[in-house]
């Protein structure tokens, strides 16, 4: 491993329909929403894993004994933590500071942005190696599709506006005002809206995806 002292971290829920996805469902359907969610943590973990970087965990939501979970763990040979109670901001930075107990410096993502590619992964490992004290992967939406650190500060995730455009934004004020330096990688797009959706397939990017779990058509 070329970083065998940091470690990924991918952050997602069950598959569950009506629990996931849900502003796709007008487009997709419950099940479709839910099979389409599965299609993208698939693809996540084929990217983080396939890369070699450095030992990666899965943060689960709800349970660690869903058998989607257990399937994961089986196929794609990562561990499996389970995510606390709490909002966002809560979750993300309990499960950075829980890396980083073990580890030289971690990267957390979510399963929403299906053009991430192992450079981005590279790119922000590398940038922690070097010293740098935070990396933000930029979405187009506002928020951001990766977020990693060599330490994990509660400012950086107490009383964002999650779920809004702002949160790369006040994200990086705030670094700023604390004076800490940090990197940004390209920009991509999630996918959470129709919209995103149509992009995402007009451009070629979720054709690409060879997993278990084909994917759906918009709902007739």
């Amino acid at each position: 491993m070329k970083y065998p002292e940091s470690r990924v971290l991918v952050f997602t829920r069950a598959p569950v329909a009506g629990q996931v996805k849900t502003r796709l469902v007008p487009l997709l359907g419950e099940q479709g929403a839910a099979d389409f969610h599965a299609r993208l943590v698939h693809r996540c973990l084929e990217t983080v894993t396939g890369t070699g970087l450095c030992p990666v965990d899965l943060w689960c939501s709800p349970s660690i004994d869903e058998p989607f979970f257990q399937s994961c763990r089986t196929r794609y040979g990562v561990r499996l933590q389970r995510q606390i109670q709490g909002n966002l901001g809560q979750r993300m930075q309990h499960a950075l500071v829980s890396a980083l107990q073990t580890c030289r410096g971690a990267v957390l993502v979510g399963t929403d942005c299906p053009s991430l590619t192992s450079r981005d992964l590279d790119a922000s490992l590398d940038e922690l190696q070097r010293g740098t004290e935070v990396v933000l992967g930029p979405a187009r939406d506002g928020g951001y599709y990766l977020i990693g650190g060599n330490t994990a500060e509660p400012l950086w995730f107490t009383d964002i506006p999650w779920g809004t455009s702002a949160v790369l934004g006040e994200t990086v004020a705030r670094l700023q005002r604390a004076g800490v330096g940090y990197h940004c990688l390209d920009e991509r797009q999630d996918v959470d809206t129709p919209a995103d959706y149509r992009r995402l397939h007009a451009n070629g990017v979720l054709s690409t995806h060879r997993g278990p779990t084909a994917a759906p058509g918009p709902r007739e």
